[in-house]
Parts: structure tokens; sequence; C-alpha cells
């Protein structure tokens, strides 16, 4: 029972936060670890419970979509989609023992990133001239990384499309979230396919997942985030601590 109100609570926070700021799977894979769920298992469980909260905080972000017009957002899911296969693709393939050992330096990457996140777009803005074709490489490489593991890419994609010189951030967050939900979405049938999903784990907060992601992009749209980063980045830190102890001292 405890190991369900904590997967719950879990997938729920990691919904609403992947909705307002990123940095929901600075919970929900812990989490899944916790409780007892193999490293490259908790991913693939991980990925398969938070997706559909990605389409929950798009439909409410789905007024700012309807106001988009500079970008082919269809090519950009094509790019995103092809990503996300290759990725998981790789994950299958990785040992779980490799994979232990990269887990904390993949924390440790994705904390770096959300922490330098509002600087980053601005860095790349000012040093990179970000043509159409340029987003969409470095889409196709953020989903790799996405089906691979996943932790930090909506603040990587929010850069991305912040350097390619957009401005709307509710629409922003709409990309952001209609991209993952879909590189995740096909990582998950690489997932199910190769029998990777605990899937009582997954349904349970897959439904509280989705509840948070609604949530989430509903207030997100209201208040500022400022203390959300605080205690994502707070998450992140504790975590990656706790995953290079796990890997290598314990």
């Amino acid at each position: 029972m405890l190991h369900i109100v904590l997967l719950v609570l879990a997938a729920f926070a990691g919904g609403a936060l992947n909705a307002i700021a990123g940095g929901g799977s600075f919970l929900t894979f812990p989490a899944l670890v916790f409780t007892g769920v193999p490293s490259v298992i908790a991913n693939a469980t991980n990925t398969v419970a938070l997706f559909p909260g990605s389409f929950a905080s798009a439909f409410s972000y789905r007024h700012g979509l309807a106001r988009l017009e500079e970008i082919s957002l269809r090519t950009l899911i094509l790019v995103s989609i092809a990503g996300g296969t290759l990725g998981a693709i790789v994950l299958l393939k990785t040992p779980e023992n490799t994979f232990v050992a990269l887990t904390p330096w993949l924390l440790l990457f994705a904390t770096v990133m959300f922490a330098a996140s509002k600087r980053l777009g601005a860095a790349l803005r000012s040093r990179v001239t970000f043509s159409f074709g340029t987003l969409l490489v470095t889409q196709f490489v953020i989903a790799i990384y996405g089906g691979y593991f996943g932790g930090g890419i909506g603040i990587l994609m929010l850069a991305a499309l912040a350097a390619f010189g957009m401005t709307d951030m509710t629409a922003m967050n709409g990309i952001k979230t209609i991209l993952a939900g879909c590189l995740n979405g096909v990582a998950v049938v690489v997932f199910v396919a190769a029998g990777k999903v605990y899937w009582t784990q997954a349904l349970i907060m897959m439904a509280a997942a989705i509840a948070g992601g609604y949530m989430g992009a509903h207030y997100a749209q209201k208040l500022k985030t400022s203390v959300l980063r605080g205690i994502v980045i707070s998450t992140g830190v504790a975590m990656t601590g706790y995953f290079f102890y796990h890997a290598y001292w314990r």
C-alpha cells in the first residue's frame, strides 16, 4: 500500500511538473526504483506511465497552439517519432549494469540542463543561427535522448524553440508537450513489444499522471514557476546524489 501511495503521488506531481516546468521524471523514475523495479524496466515503465499526461497537458494548451504559424508541427512530430524510436531501441540493448552506472550521469545532465535553461536559450540565440532545418536536427537529437532516458527533454525542447526565435510560452509549452508525447508514445510501443513494462505500476501511475498533467497545464498559465523550478532542481540534485551513491559507493 505504501508503494502504491508513493507511485500515485510521484506520478501526479510528475505529470504536473512536466506541464509547468518539466522535470517530472526526477520524481517518477526514482519512485519506481525505490519500490524495487530494476532500472531499465523502471525507465521503460516510467515512459509508459507519463506519456498520456503529455496529451492531457497539450489539450490545456490548445488555444496557444491554434495561434501557431511559424513552424511546421507535423514535421517536428515526424522527427520526434524517428528519434524516440532510435533512443528506445538503444535503451533495450543497454545491459542493466551499464544503465545503472549511466543513470546518475543522465540525471546530472538533466539537472544541469534544467538549472541552466533560462540562460541556455539566450546563449543559443546569440551564437547559433537557428533555421527551421537546424531546429529539426536539434529536435532529432533531443528525441533520441528522450527515447533513451527522457529526463529534462522538456527543458531542452523549450531552449531549442527559444533559440529558433519563439516567444509565446503558451505555444512553446504546447509544442513541447505534443512532441514529448509523440516521442514517448513511439518509445512506449517499442518497450511494450519487448515486454519491458511492469503494467501494475504503469497503470497506477498513468491515471495519476494524466490528472496531474491536466491540472498542471491549467495552472501553469496562471502561476509563476520560480518556486516550482527550485523544487525540481533540488529534487534533481538529491536524486542525482542518491543514484551516484547507489551506483558507485553502496
